[in-house]
Order: structure tokens, then C-alpha cells, then sequence
């Protein structure tokens, strides 16, 4: 068995503070007793002084300027400290932020437009929402240790299929508006008719759909038609339809003769829905609705001034392989035993590239999850009631305004009044009065405006809102409303079939039994709170505790995204800050927050470039090269964005071949829109031409974009402005500390240089800025997810120039020494800038598929029985697998991880010899559940011992598996994408 290397813990914890070199003078100052003490960088950054010391001997260096000088190529250093403000402590950071924030107002908020006041169950909030063993989890690739999310986005799937009444839904999408727009491109993708070009939209959408739904549309040459659905007389040259419902200004309409109409001619009905109203209303399946979208917002998640939040995307069976975004199904492990994957894997974009109909590569998983849990505590008992209790303050609500005299709009309503003044008073005058109350109506003209009510509306709300509207007169009092007004739906649209009939949502009523719900399947879960993950290309570094508070203040979370933006002073200058201290760490001259995905920066920032050539009369730039090693959102974006994608080849070592590259140009010299450019590579390493290859596209009249998927490499140490880039997206949720989520959210601001700034995303609410405002919008709000751009604030703050230098240092420190320890075992793929790596490196294991049958996957699941994560495996370079360790992890966590991928190297020496055979040895069998280990039978030709304990450190602490290996091929070839039958839990 593996001996521990590393020392035993020690009794104390001696505080560590970084060496004195001049590339981390982040030492408190001797001389001064005032410096705070809780500086964050001590706290962010992994190694120890000696740690750092004895990592520098090994890789020959004196300090992590040394290092940083070697790793990153001379022509791009940056010779200047970043001017950022100097790092705050904890407590100071956290006191700068609550003051800004406070400058918000949180009034309250009845404009609706898909955003609601909610009550999130504390259970939810304390144990989900700011539990790190939700938060730091990764994406459930590697399904038998990601359990837990995935039973949670099942429970998702089932909610959304059932109360839409459609067969499938997926994992959740990135917002109401996104949704929509991928159901239009869908539903392009699937058309009957080749030549059919048109798709219909209401313009009873919520304003923020039509917005990105004509964005997205463009460029892919839709012709959208937005009108009002009761006129609608469809033709072959429509493939399809939008449709609201209830709609934007509250009115439930039958449309079940337009959806027949629409079918008649070839065409597909999406269908914009409320989850909450659809516990009464009659569903979108059942009308005939071919997709139905919508957000999950309502359902326990905060405002967040505009998010994050989970959307929903469900449809009809034979659409489910079209289905944009991620998709849970059922299948088993080696054992039998039921168990959750992510499913119909081709739809990646990873590997359909630019053959994708969406660049989606991520979900909202932890506000999915959130929402899910909000059905399973609640019930559909409980969650009608909600239901009911808005329907009936609505109903009583426009009864009284009515007997005011105001005119009320379509009937039936939900929770939704269309409210005309019939000259009495003006609406703004109307709205101001509720503003000056702590009130936002939502005004629609000048003589009309909407109320919108939610579930936590109270009988003193309503009190309040008639004397707005009464103006001084006699008001009706609010009790006798509620006697005499009844709450009445039609027959016709009053829903009849049952919902979440399933016994998970059934079951946990009590609160100690929903909290043992939620805790059993957080322990299925493998997250940062159990040990390193290792992901080259997705940066899971610390999520620090400091960082996310500030997510559940309430002056971060209740704010409406469209409120006067005079309530939002605080916001504004979150936004204002952070995106000049954005600009600043990449050179570039403006940013936008807007994009609330890494893909949706990418998308936006080509939006970007296709605007700036069309402004120049330069339309028929539309070729984006792209180097074969890209992710495989790039190509997809591109796509997406209008472009037609050209391969460009990597040389022996990983790197761009500049002479394809120069090649490529030149052949496309005329129509070159763009270059998309990783840097460091996707291959992890500092490649010398960067600067070369962005003079060949410039001299063509192209355009250089750079993924930022690797800029934690950058921070400090260089900026892809003053290399020669035009665009970059920054993924916040990997360099800048936003949680994964176990999959979403995440944030992909985009950073232009000057040239481009006037063509970043506007927004047809409110304009993110004045220069920006002719753009569409990428996003549902203007500032995308803007509730945890805290996060990445509270990051930079707490950091400051230094703290982020020295972070970017650490972390290539970090790879440069796991990729030493390792290499005598297993050979490093490539290398960059004076043969070092970047803050990310591959291992190629390829060569032990043919001596010991075993493939990287093998190698992955054993790293979950020495209580690891996996690297990513088979991205970039199939077979292979790339790791990242980040800043925040320490140099003994580094040695455990190295020291189980050196068992394990022994131990497929141990098949390459003949010892264990190659169908019947840990690596093959592995994962090892608990179940397994403890069985009676035990036929395999190694120990329980080995199997179960392969390390020492695993007698301290054992994260098991929750399920064996996974059937990936019979769960696809049996797709089941809801919650299991209770025969299946009884077999378990």
C-alpha cells in the first residue's frame, strides 16, 4: 500500500504567511499595528511559505518572479503592477461592499414581466443556496460521485415535464429569454420545409424575450414576425411560433386553434409559460405545444436583480435528441443498482462543434436544484394552494379597481392585471405616487400600467395598492374583498390532470425530513469540501466563505431587475467598479456583464466583431478561424453568430501552426471576420507566436478574439490587450471565484477594446449603457446574473494587484510541480515557454490502453476510490486527461494527489505484467461502493483492503462512491429522464 508522504497534522495551525520575494510582498508590515490582520491572500493561496520555498527548489528556481519570467514569453509581461485599489481584509471588504450595496432601495416590486418576489424555505436557503457541499461541486461528469445533483436535477426535469405536460424536459437552460431563443433555433433546425425562414413571435412576450430572440435570430437569417396572435393566418414559410402564456400583461388565451393552424402548415408551437400558474391552467402539452419554456425563478429563487436563475426547456419525445442543453436520464451501475447520468452525450458541444445547433455548454444547476427542492417541500398540494392564494389576490385586487373605475384588461388573469386609467390619472403619475410608497407598478403607456402579485404578497400590499389607485377616495376595505370576491377560471382552461404525482414530492412535509433530504443526497456528492478537483480548463479554486455572503443580502437578492435604476445606486456602482477593474486586468477599454455564461460571452463578443465589420460596410466578413484544439463551444458560437468556421492545425507541440494559420488567412483575406485564440493554449502552455498570429489576422482586416477560458494564467502577469487581442470573455465562475454550482451558475462578461465598445449587448428595458443601447440583448436582464457579481468584487478587493499576481503565480507554481512529480510516471504532453507549462497541464496515458487495456476513464474512476475528482479526461486531446490545481490548493493536497496517481500507475503495472488480469483488476471495477467492499462474495484477485483503503490518508477520511460504474450506453439506448417508479427505490 501507498506510505503517506506528506507530515501528520500538527496539534496547532501556525498562521502562514507568503515569503518576502518581490513578486508576493503580501507580509503584514511589522512597523505598522494598525494593518489588518484577516488579509485574504494568506487565507486564498494554498502553499505556505515553506511549501512555496521547497516547490521552487524542486522546479530550480528562486522566487515566482523567476518562475513567472520563465513561463510567460518576454514580448508579453506586463513591466507595471495592475492599478487596482490596494487589497482590503476580510471584514473591511465585506463593511466597503455592504455600504455600496445599501444605496439600493428594496421596494416592492409588482411590476412582474417574468420576475418575482419569492420565499425561499430557510431549509432551502441555509442548506442549499449557502452550503458550500452545493456550491463547489463540479458539473456531474463524473456521474458515480455526483449522485446527489443529479437526483435533485431529475426531481427538475420531472417538475418541468409534469406541470407543462410535455414528455421531457431538460436540466434547465440559462434564462426565460435564452430559452425561448433556443426553442426558435430548434425548432429552424427540425423544420419540415427547407425554404420555411419565418418564425412568429407575440408581442405579448415579455419585452426581454423579444429582445433576444431577434438578437439571436439575425444572425442566423430568421425573419421573426412579432404581432398579435389573434390575427395570426400562418403560411409554408413558417416554421414556427412563440406564444406567451398567461402573457406579458396577464391574459390566459385558448390556443389550441392557433397551435392547429400553425401544425397544419408544417410549422412547431414554443410556448412561454409561469410553472406556478400552470398548478390551474390547463398546460402547454396539452394544448398541443410542441416545446414549453419558461423560469423557475418563482420558485424560491431570489430576484437577484435579474439572476441567476434556473429556465426550464420541455418538449415532445420525438424532439428530445434536438434538445438544446444537458439532459439527466436513468441507467445502472455494475451492480444493477438504479443510477442518474447525464445522457445522450453527443449533444455536447464539445463534440458536435460547429455541426451545433446551440453553444449551451452549461446549466443553472444550483438554482435548478433550488426550485426542484421548492416542489418537493412544498408538494403540489402546497404549491396549488400558492396558486390559489395568488389567483384570489389578484381576482380581489382588479374587483376593487374596478370599483374605482379603472378599466382591468383580459379576464381570465392569473396574477397579472392590465390596468387602464380611463383618464383619471396618468400612469406615470400613478406609478410615481406608488415610488414615493416604497412601491414599483410597471408602466406599459401613459395611460396604462400592470400590477403583478406573487406569494409573498400580504392584505397590507393590497391595502397599500388601493389607496394608490384610490387617490384619496373611499377605498373598498381589503376583508370584504376577500368574502365577496370569487376566484373563477373557464372551464376550458382549468386544469384537470394531475401533477407531481411522484412520491419524492409526496413524501418530505416536515422540515426534519426535508433537511435529512437534502443532507443525504449532499452526501453523494463529491465537492471542494472533500478534496481538490483538478479540472484543466474549468479552475476550481476556492469559493471563499467571505466571498459569498454578501449573495443572500437582501439588498443584493430582492431586487426587481427592471426597478428605477435610481434604486439600483448601489449595483451601479458594483457594476461601475468591477467593470473598470475588468478592463484593467485585460487591457481592454469597456466591458460588458451582461452575458450570464461563458458561451454567451463568446457569443456576444462575436456579435461584436460581425457588428463592427457590418458598421464598416465590410458584410461579407464571415470566416472565424479557429485552431482544432478549441473548445468546442468555440465553433459552435461562431455558428451561431453568422460565421462560417475554418479549421487551423496544431503543430507537434500543441501550439498554433502560425504558417496554417498564415495560410488560412491569406486564402480568406476578403471574408476573414475573426481568429478565435485560447491563451494559454487549450493544450496549457504559453505559446511564443501569440503576437505574430494576431499581426496575420490584423494585417487581413480580422479581428482577434480570445477565449479567456485560461486567463487565471494572465491575471498580473500579462493582459490580451496589450498583446494584441480585440475581445476576451472572462469566465467569473473560474478565474474570478464564482462557484460552479455543481454545474451553473456561471458569468461571461465580455471585454472589447475601444473600436468595438459601442457594439457590446444593449437591452430593450434598460440600457446597460448609453453607448451601447442599439445592440439586442445576449441575456434576459441587463446585467446578466448580476446578484454574484459580489462574489468576483469581494475577490478583487480582497486580493488587490499583488494578491492577484501572486494568486496567478501560485498557480502556475502549482501545475509546474505536479507536472514534475508526475512526469517520471507518466509523460507530460506538452510544454510552452521555456518547456514549462502554464497553470494547467496534460498527461498522457494513451500508451496503457495497448499494454494493460486500460483507458483514461479506467483511471478515472480509481482516483474516486483514493476520494478524488478526476481531471478532465479526453478534452483536448482524446485519451488524455488535463489537470489544473489552482492557487488555493496546498502543497500536501498536491502530494496526495500525485501520490494516488503514482498507486495507481503502479498498479496498472501490475496488469501490464500479468499479475491482475485485464477484465478483473481495481481499475476496471472501480468505483468500489461501500456495498460492493462489505458484500459476502469477494471473487476478485486484490483485496477489499486495496480496494476500499488504496491510501493512507483514507483511513482519516472516506468519501464513497454512491453507485458503482455507470452504463452510459444502456441508459442511452433506455432513455428514462424522470424520477423512477417506486419499484425501483423499493429494488434499491
Amino acid at each position: 500500500m501507498l506510505e503517506a508522504r506528506t507530515a501528520p497534522v500538527p496539534a496547532t495551525f501556525p498562521t502562514p504567511i507568503l515569503p518576502e520575494t518581490p513578486s508576493t510582498p503580501l507580509k503584514t508590515p511589522l512597523g505598522n499595528p494598525f494593518a489588518p490582520l484577516d488579509t485574504f491572500a494568506r487565507r486564498h493561496i494554498g502553499p505556505g511559505p515553506e511549501e512555496v520555498a521547497a516547490m521552487l527548489e524542486l522546479l530550480d528556481y528562486k522566487s515566482l518572479d523567476d518562475l513567472a519570467e520563465a513561463v510567460v514569453p518576454p514580448a508579453i509581461r506586463l513591466r507595471r503592477p495592475l492599478e487596482l485599489p490596494a487589497a482590503k481584509g476580510e471584514r473591511e471588504a465585506l463593511e466597503a461592499l455592504r455600504a455600496i450595496m445599501d444605496q439600493n432601495k428594496v421596494f416592492r416590486s409588482f411590476i412582474g414581466q417574468g420576475y418575482y418576489d419569492t420565499i425561499t424555505p430557510p431549509v432551502i436557503q441555509r442548506n442549499i443556496l449557502e452550503n458550500p457541499g452545493w456550491y463547489t461541486a463540479y458539473t456531474p461528469y463524473q456521474a458515480e460521485i455526483a449522485q446527489g445533483r443529479l437526483e435533485g436535477l431529475l426531481n427538475f426535469q420531472t417538475m418541468v415535464a409534469d406541470l407543462t405536460g410535455l414528455d421531457i424536459a431538460n436540466a434547465s437552460l440559462l434564462d426565460e429569454a435564452t430559452a425561448a431563443a433556443e426553442a426558435m433555433t430548434m425548432l429552424h433546425a427540425v423544420r419540415v420545409n427547407p425554404a420555411a425562414h419565418r418564425f412568429f413571435v407575440s408581442n405579448a412576450c415579455h419585452p426581454q424575450t423579444l429582445d433576444v430572440v431577434r438578437t439571436r435570430a439575425v444572425p442566423q437569417g430568421i425573419e421573426v414576425i412579432i404581432d398579435d396572435a389573434s390575427g395570426f393566418n400562418p403560411d409554408s414559410s413558417y416554421f414556427g411560433a412563440l406564444l406567451q402564456y398567461p402573457d406579458t400583461h396577464g391574459a390566459i388565451i385558448d390556443y389550441e386553434k392557433f397551435i392547429r393552424l400553425v401544425h397544419q402548415v408544417g410549422g412547431k408551437v414554443a410556448m412561454a409559460t409561469d410553472l406556478l400558474a400552470l398548478t390551474l391552467l390547463k398546460p402547454p402539452g396539452e394544448f398541443g405545444a410542441d416545446v414549453a419554456v419558461g423560469s423557475a425563478q418563482r420558485f424560491g429563487v431570489p430576484l437577484g436583480y435579474g439572476g441567476p436563475h434556473a429556465a426550464f426547456f420541455a418538449t415532445k419525445d420525438e424532439l428530445k435528441r434536438h434538445m438544446p442543453g444537458r439532459l439527466i436520464g436513468v441507467s445502472h451501475d455494475a451492480q444493477g443498482k438504479p443510477a442518474m447520468r447525464l445522457a445522450l452525450q453527443t449533444r455536447e458541444q464539445h463534440i458536435r462543434r460547429d455541426k451545433a445547433t446551440s453553444n449551451i455548454c452549461t446549466a443553472q444547476v444550483l438554482l435548478a436544484v433550488m426550485a426542484s427542492m421548492y416542489a418537493v417541500y412544498h408538494g403540489p398540494r402546497g404549491l396549488k394552494e400558492i396558486a390559489e392564494r395568488v389567483q384570489r389576490m389578484t381576482a380581489h385586487l382588479g374587483a376593487a379597481l374596478a370599483a374605482l373605475g379603472y378599466k382591468i384588461g383580459h379576464e381570465p388573469f392569473f396574477d397579472t392585471l392590465r390596468i387602464t386609467t380611463l383618464g383619471k390619472w396618468s400612469a406615470h403619475e400613478l406609478a410615481q405616487d406608488a415610488v414615493s410608497r416604497g412601491i414599483n407598478l410597471r408602466v406599459i403607456d401613459a395611460d396604462t400600467l400592470s400590477v403583478s402579485l406573487d406569494e409573498t404578497v400580504t392584505e397590507a400590499d393590497l391595502d397599500a395598492l388601493l389607496k394608490i389607485f384610490g387617490k384619496g377616495e373611499e377605498t373598498i376595505h381589503t376583508q370584504r374583498l376577500l368574502a365577496e370576491t370569487p376566484a373563477s377560471w373557464p372551464a376550458d382552461l382549468r386544469r384537470t390532470s394531475d401533477y407531481l404525482t411522484h412520491p419524492v414530492f409526496n413524501t418530505h412535509r416536515t422540515e426534519t425530513e426535508m433537511l435529512r433530504y437534502i443532507r443525504k443526497l449532499e452526501s453523494r456528492d463529491l465537492s471542494l469540501c472533500t478534496s481538490m478537483i483538478p479540472l484543466g480548463s474549468c479552475t476550481m479554486k476556492l469559493n471563499a466563505t467571505a466571498e459569498m455572503f454578501p449573495v443572500s443580502w437582501p439588498t443584493v437578492g430582492r431586487l426587481h431587475p427592471f426597478a428605477p435604476t435610481d434604486q439600483a445606486r448601489g449595483y451601479q456602482t458594483l457594476f461601475r467598479q468591477l467593470e473598470s477593474w475588468l478592463a484593467e486586468i485585460t487591457g481592454m477599454a469597456a466591458v460588458s456583464l451582461q452575458p450570464n455564461a461563458g458561451s454567451q460571452g463568446e457569443y456576444a463578443g462575436l456579435l461584436a466583431i460581425r457588428a463592427y465589420h457590418q458598421a464598416r460596410g465590410e458584410e461579407a466578413r464571415r470566416i472565424c478561424l479557429i485552431p482544432v484544439s478549441a473548445h468546442g463551444t468555440n465553433p459552435a458560437s461562431a455558428v451561431m453568430a453568422g460565421m462560417k468556421v475554418v479549421p487551423v492545425a496544431c503543430d507537434a507541440d500543441g501550439n498554433i501552426d502560425i504558417e496554417d494559420l498564415r495560410a488560412k488567412a491569406d486564402e480568406h483575406a476578403g471574408d476573414l471576420a475573426c481568429a478565435m485564440i485560447t491563451y494559454p493554449s487549450t493544450h496549457g502552455a504559453f505559446e511564443d507566436t501569440i503576437v505574430e498570429a494576431a499581426e496575420i489576422i490584423h494585417s487581413h482586416g480580422g479581428q482577434v478574439y480570445m477565449d479567456g477560458a485560461n486567463l487565471t494564467a494572465q491575471v498580473g502577469l500579462c493582459r490580451p490587450g496589450d498583446f494584441g487581442m480585440d475581445v476576451c470573455h472572462l469566465n467569473l465562475h473560474k478565474t474570478f471565484c464564482i462557484p460552479h454550482g455543481g454545474g451553473g451558475p456561471g458569468v461571461g462578461p465580455i471585454a472589447v477594446a475601444a473600436h468595438l465598445g459601442k457594439y457590446l449587448p444593449g437591452h430593450a428595458v434598460i440600457a446597460p449603457g448609453e453607448a451601447r443601447r442599439t445592440e439586442g440583448a445576449v441575456s434576459a436582464a441587463p446585467w446578466g446574473s448580476a446578484s454574484i457579481l459580489v462574489i468576483s468584487w469581494m475577490y478583487i478587493a480582497m486580493l488587490g494587484a499583488e494578491g492577484l499576481k501572486a494568486a496567478t503565480q501560485t498557480a502556475i507554481l502549482n501545475a509546474n510541480y505536479m507536472a514534475t512529480q508526475l512526469e517520471p510516471y507518466i509523460e507530460v504532453l506538452y510544454r510552452g515557454h521555456s518547456d514549462m507549462v502554464a497553470h494547467e497541464f496534460i498527461l498522457d496515458v494513451r500508451s496503457w490502453k495497448q499494454s494493460a487495456g486500460v483507458e483514461v476513464e479506467d483511471i478515472a474512476k480509481r482516483l474516486m476510490d483514493y476520494g478524488f475528482h478526476a481531471p478532465t479526461i479526453s478534452f483536448p486531446v482524446p485519451g488524455t486527461m488535463m489537470i489544473e490545481p489552482t492557487e488555493s490548493e496546498s502543497k500536501e493536497e498536491l502530494d496526495r494527489f500525485c501520490d494516488a496517481l503514482i498507486a495507481i500507475h503502479g498498479e496498472m503495472q501490475r496488469i501490464a505484467s500479468g499479475e491482475w488480469p485485464r477484465d478483473n483488476n481495481p481499475l476496471k471495477l472501480a468505483p468500489h461502493t461501500a456495498a460492493v467492499v462489505s458484500a459476502d462474495a469477494w471473487d476478485r484477485p486484490y483485496s477489499r483492503e486495496l480496494a476500499a483503503y488504496p491510501a493512507p490518508w483514507l483511513r482519516e477520511h472516506k468519501f464513497w462512491p454512491h453507485t458503482g460504474r455507470i452504463d452510459n450506453v444502456y441508459g442511452d439506448r433506455n432513455l428514462v429522464c424522470s424520477c423512477l417508479p417506486m419499484e425501483a427505490y423499493q429494488a434499491e
